[in-house]
């Protein structure tokens, strides 16, 4: 559907809808004043005016509302909108989906399942419903400060994803669409529960399922990556990128991998090309200064880094990592310290960030001391979580 056409037609239905609203409200009628020539004259009986009628706005005016709140992304506008149309009308099925799912995005993971398990009652047969109760409650594990708490969250998921696929199976048309579906979500729950050879079987499965899907075969070479096998990731990543080839986050991650492989030469115009197919992207121009350090082209590096962390602060430690390597290779100490420390902190569980952090607190410059019992925390923090990583080993002992 043509966005333009969408949003003209939202808005028009935002004036719709306060236009019913002041419709609804009751006037009351000025009285009439005398002339004053005119004797007063005994009034008759008058009828009490009849209340103003209220105009019901429909439920599914409120659901189109609340679907363009959440293309947009402001979910907390989308949230009320579909609680709205649910009030109105608590079996339509488009208002419950939209509500669950806002509740998730929005956090309140605990109501978005309970939303989803109501359309589910309403509409056994709703797959999408499925579908997305399956992935709040991967989300609720994945947000739980305790994740001890909600253990049995992945196992569930699991559950419900079974139940999903025995509905596709019996769909006449979209099946292996709808399979393919499934079996990505296995595979990222595959993922978070450490087992990287289903999680593999799992994406290969969707994406013979349904092999014209970029997300999926980025998915797909994604789990290769994490089990490094840059080769197959490379393949998958490139067969993302020709199916989708304005897709900048695949770019992005293809043209890493390229870098990362040694092939820098090829890596950098793929790179350039994601942070021009979307400029706004914090991971496309991100990639693109991770691929420019890695080729050696600092002043890239810097520029396409700094701009990722300020378009999106929080979600990519990567780059607080890469811009804390460019301070260290220039010998800004302190600089380096605070990125390398925003990168640790948002990617706790990468030994590589905590390494470079108490290699940063190891050295002194100018004003700068070095601070060893610093180092030597974060460099007995990476072995912790990778013990045969040798270069913090080494590390420790410099410091002890």
């Amino acid at each position: 559907m043509n966005r333009r056409t969408t949003v003209s037609g939202l808005l028009g239905l935002v004036t719709t809808l306060s236009l019913a609203a002041a419709q609804s409200a009751p006037t009351t009628p000025t009285p009439a004043v005398p002339a004053a020539s005119t004797p007063a004259a005994t009034p008759a009986p008058v009828a009490s005016p009849a209340a103003a009628p209220t105009r019901t706005i429909p439920a599914a005016n409120y659901v189109a509302l609340g679907v363009y709140y959440y293309e947009q992304g402001q979910f907390d506008q989308a949230y009320v909108a579909y609680r709205a149309a649910s009030e109105i009308d608590p079996r339509n099925t488009d208002a419950l989906i939209g509500l669950g799912r806002a509740q998730v995005k929005l956090r309140l993971y605990s109501a978005g399942i309970e939303t989803l398990k109501r359309l589910i009652s309403v509409d056994s047969r709703n797959f999408d419903a499925y579908i997305s109760l399956s992935q709040a409650f991967v989300q609720q594990y994945i947000g739980a400060g305790d994740r001890a708490a909600v253990s049995s969250n992945l196992g569930e998921a699991l559950r419900i994803l079974t139940d999903a696929e025995a509905l596709a199976q019996t769909l006449t048309a979209g099946k292996n669409v709808a399979l393919s579906r499934v079996w990505n979500e296995r595979g990222y729950v595959y993922k978070l529960q450490g087992n990287a050879t289903k999680a593999i079987e799992a994406f290969r499965q969707a994406t013979t399922l349904n092999p014209d899907n970029s997300i999926l075969l980025y998915n797909l070479g994604d789990m290769y990556y994490a089990t490094g096998n840059i080769p197959q990731a490379l393949d998958y990543l490139q067969q993302a990128v020709i199916v989708d080839p304005r897709d900048a986050y695949n770019r992005a991650y293809y043209a890493k991998l390229l870098a990362l492989s040694g092939n820098v030469t090829a890596a950098r115009p793929e790179a350039a090309q994601a942070a021009r197919l979307a400029p706004k992207n914090a991971y496309a121009v991100g990639q693109y200064g991770v691929v420019s350090y890695l080729a050696r082209d600092t002043a890239t590096a810097r520029s396409q880094l700094t701009q990722a962390v300020t378009l999106d602060p929080l979600r990519y430690p990567e780059f607080y990592y890469y811009l804390g390597r460019l301070n260290l290779d220039s010998g800004d100490l302190k600089t380096a310290r605070e990125n390398l420390t925003r990168a640790a902190a948002l990617g706790s569980a990468t030994p590589e960030y905590l390494y470079y952090l108490g290699l940063s607190y190891e050295r002194g410059a100018g004003a700068v001391a070095p601070d060893r019992l610093k180092a030597r925390e974060n460099y007995e923090a990476a072995l912790k979580l990778s013990p045969s990583y040798r270069v913090a080993q080494d590390g420790l002992n410099r410091v002890r």
